[in-house]
């Protein structure tokens, strides 16, 4: 596995944030006071909450935590998913984050650089510490501090916005990349290989919300 820096890695990242604004991965102008290391800022993740909260019309902390923890979950997965579909892993070691209360979340990484990976069970395992290890288990325990959430829901959560990134048509590739880490602890029997979840995320809890397409407590799921 070779270490890939610079233009390379940029140039993937660039393309891939064409698929949406959740495959958005900034590497331009990432510095200053707005912008802040990933998940292990706890008052700023509190605060967070709470505006994901109001947004949400809910007074419950817990679902508020609950879909904030997939959204960015979600964020996370899908431009690391499609950049090692194309064969790159970018390295997130130095993820940083800009937000403020009524605006979107914007990730970006001070220097693009990553790994070259050439088969799905490497870039899995990449991923794996990339993704899994390096930043949702963070961002549990960090969000743990003013919020429970039960492992099954964090998991679940993680394991549906995985499967999320497939709405956005891919490469064969890219599929059995979600597949193979959908098989992988701590992911592994959080779906049903049809993609529906045995847990649930909460929405259902939000006012004039309701069953999401993958839920478990749908009726016949």
């Amino acid at each position: 596995m070779d270490v890939v820096g610079g233009g390379e890695v940029a140039r993937v990242l660039r393309e891939v944030g064409r698929l949406g604004p959740y495959f958005e991965l900034l590497v331009d102008d990432v510095g200053g006071g707005a912008w802040r290391p990933f998940s292990g800022d706890v008052e700023r993740l509190r605060e967070l909450t709470r505006d994901h909260a109001v947004r949400l019309g809910t007074g419950e902390r817990r679902v508020a935590a609950s879909l904030l923890f997939q959204g960015l979950a979600a964020r996370l997965w899908s431009p690391v998913v499609a950049s090692s579909a194309a064969g790159i892993v970018p390295d997130l070691r130095e993820l940083r984050w800009s937000w403020a209360p009524g605006e979107a979340i914007t990730l970006g990484v001070p220097e693009a650089c990553g790994w070259r990976v050439e088969e799905v069970g490497e870039a899995a395992s990449v991923i794996q510490a990339v993704v899994v290890d390096g930043l949702l288990r963070p961002l549990q325990a960090a969000m743990s501090e003013f919020v429970r959430l039960a492992d099954g829901l964090v998991w679940g959560n993680a394991a549906s916005a995985l499967a999320g990134t497939l709405r956005v048509p891919g490469s064969p590739v890219r599929v059995a990349l979600v597949r193979e880490l959908l098989g992988r602890e701590p992911l592994a029997g959080a779906l049903d290989d049809r993609f529906v979840r045995r847990s649930c995320c909460l929405y259902y809890r939000v006012p004039g919300g309701g069953m999401c397409g993958d839920c478990g407590l749908l009726t016949g799921s």
